[in-house]
Order: structure tokens, then C-alpha cells, then sequence
């Protein structure tokens, strides 16, 4: 600011910007996941089993909206809850504004394009995080998606919706001889179940419900851990994110005691989550930080050539090169006797 009044920066790029670029980008994923998710656009691939295998031979668990963590209330839970935090944050920042020796790097300014609209600093920061953050979560929802339809692993459940006819299939009935599963089944035409049901039960890994999890989870406390400031005590953020982590990882927990998928489908479900908010925080929000007037954030290697120095003793009044050698009799410097003061 200057005299008091917030800095101006004229630019007419950025309504367009928005609109024939991000909006239409945005509108490409969320496409795209609908296609994945509803669609038969992409066909799920279509894996062998061996017989009477016990690894896919659990009960079924019903429909989704039976489970304990259905998907309406995920879904209800990864869109309102960083929303809100984003917004409470944002808001109590506008109007609770930190002292400047506490923001490391300033310098938004309020942006006017045309004669009608003006974006507030606090305004662009709030669409810039919620629209990186919808983006996001529909990114994290066509990974997830994606690699159900191309690997096709079966859920833990699938022998039960399945049903194969073993009789015509050739399996022979698990004996004391053959305890274990000695044929495997590549048939396209081995499930005599709903299709609907078997096709569902092929799209085990990754589990989506724990990306979109861990995604909001670890967007949501990298942000209250970057931006919220809290005085007096250390433990109150990191409570607040261990909050944040249990309902997570009950969802995972969940699904596996549900039967409905397999331990490394939930940790692969996980990974995906947290290495996508990893990645949009860091490398496209950056860290939620304002970006400094100049446009160039220091490297670290910049940031310790002006770190302090500290002179070393040794160095202070070094002794001339030509007085190395003192003539025999004469006091050495550091012994001479100060002269006496007259009172």
C-alpha cells in the first residue's frame, strides 16, 4: 500500500483468461471423470480368477448405500469441509489481517479489468484455492477411475456376485489332494451373475473412496498448516490435521472390513490422493503464499548468500606482513604497559 490506499493493477486478460482457459479446461475433467464413472465409454478390462478361489470368495457386502461410509456422504464430506475451512481462513485473514513483519512475502495487488469488475486480494486467493482444489478432486477421481478400468482387479466379493458354473467351467471341487485353487478362468462369458453387479466388482484398484480422502485430507492440512497462524501453543495445528486424518483412514478401514476392497487397493487409493494435493499445493498454489512483487521467489541457495555472517576473532587488526620479526630487547606489543594518566 501506499499512503493508505490498497495498490491498483490494471489487466483485461484476466476475465478471458478464466473463462475460455480454466473454465473450459475444468469442464474437460469434469467430462471426463463423468465418462469414467457412468459411462461405458471406456470398458473395464476384463481379468481371469482361478477356481474356487478363497482370495475373491467373500460374502457380498449389498450395494454401496449400505455400507457404512457411503458414497454420498464422502462425497458430502471432501466438498464441504475444505470448502469451509478454506473460507473461514480466507475470511478471518480479510478481516484479522496479520502484522507485516509476520508475511514473508507481499505485494497482491487489486486487479481492475475494464470499468466494472475489480478482484480484491482476498477475493482472487479464495477462487484460486476452492477452483484449484475442484480441480483436484475431479483429477484425483480420473486417476482413481482410470486405473479401475485399465487393470480390472476384482473385489473381494466378486466370486459371490459372479457365480460361476465351476461344473462347466472344468473346475474340479478343492480336495485334500488340491487344496488350493488349480485352474485359472479367462472366459469372458464365466459369470452367470448380474452383469451390473460383476462389472463393479472389477473395479478394485485403486480404491476411489480413499483418493478423494486423502486428497481433501492432505489439501486441507497442508492449508490450515501453511496459513493458519496460532499463538500461545505448537500442539493446537497439529491436532487439528490429526483430526482431519481420522475420518481417512476409517473410510479405508471400512472398506477393507466390508469386504468391498483389498488392503493394497485402499493404500494405492491413498497414494494417489496425497501425491496429487501434494503436487497442486506445492507447485501451483505454492503453499498458499501470495507471489512476491518482483515475480522471482529466492532459491534457497540465494536465500543463504544473505544469511548473517559472524567475523572471526582471529581476523580482527591481522599483523602487518612486514613486522613479523620483533628486535631482541623490544617489547612484544601485547605486554607494553599503558601509560599512566595524570589526575
Amino acid at each position: 500500500m501506499a499512503g493508505g490506499r490498497p495498490q491498483l493493477k490494471r489487466s483485461f486478460s484476466i476475465i478471458p483468461c478464466f473463462v475460455f482457459v480454466e473454465s473450459v479446461l475444468l469442464g474437460i475433467v469434469v467430462l471426463l471423470a463423468y465418462r469414467l464413472e457412468f459411462t461405458d465409454t471406456f470398458p473395464v478390462h476384463t481379468q481371469g480368477f482361478f477356481c474356487y478361489d478363497s482370495t475373491y470368495a467373500k460374502p457380498y457386502p449389498g450395494p454401496e448405500a449400505t455400507s457404512r461410509a457411503p458414497p454420498a456422504l464422502i462425497y458430502a464430506l471432501v466438498t464441504a469441509g475444505p470448502t469451509l475451512t478454506i473460507l473461514l481462513g480466507e475470511l478471518a485473514r480479510a478481516f484479522f489481517p496479520a502484522p507485516p513483519s509476520a508475511i514473508p512475502i507481499t505485494g497482491e495487488s487489486t486487479i481492475v479489468s475494464g470499468a466494472c469488475c475489480r478482484f480484491s486480494p482476498p477475493l482472487r486467493r479464495l477462487v484460486r484455492f476452492l477452483g484449484v482444489y475442484s480441480f483436484g478432486l475431479f483429477t484425483t477421481t480420473i486417476f482413481a477411475n482410470a486405473g479401475q478400468v485399465v487393470t480390472g482387479n476384482p473385489t473381494p466379493h466378486f466370486l459371490s456376485v459372479c457365480r460361476p458354473n465351476y461344473t462347466a467351467l472344468g473346475c474340479p471341487p478343492p480336495s485334500p489332494d488340491r487344496p488350493g485353487p488349480d485352474r485359472f478362468v479367462t472366459d469372458q462369458g464365466a459369470c452367470a451373475g448380474s452383469p451390473s453387479l460383476v462389472a463393479a466388482a472389477r473395479r478394485a484398484f485403486p480404491c476411489k473412496d480413499a483418493a478423494l480422502c486423502a486428497y481433501a485430507v492432505t489439501y486441507t492440512a497442508m492449508y490450515v498448516t501453511l496459513v493458519f497462524r496460532v499463538k500461545g501453543s505448537r500442539l493446537v495445528k497439529p491436532s487439528l490435521c490429526l483430526a482431519l486424518l481420522c475420518p481417512a483412514f476409517l473410510v479405508g478401514v471400512v472398506r477393507v472390513a466390508e469386504y468391498r476392497n483389498h488392503w493394497s487397493d485402499v493404500l494405492a487409493g491413498f497414494l494417489t490422493g496425497a501425491a496429487i494435493a501434494t503436487f497442486l499445493v506445492t507447485c501451483v498454489v505454492h503453499n498458499f503464499q501470495s507471489r512476491p512483487p518482483s515475480g522471482r521467489r529466492l532459491s534457497p541457495w540465494e536465500d543463504l548468500g544473505q544469511a548473517p555472517t559472524m567475523d572471526s576473532p582471529l581476523e580482527k587488526n591481522p599483523r602487518p606482513a612486514g613486522r613479523i620479526r620483533h628486535r631482541h630487547g623490544s617489547p612484544h606489543p601485547s605486554r607494553r604497559t599503558a601509560p599512566a594518566v595524570a589526575t
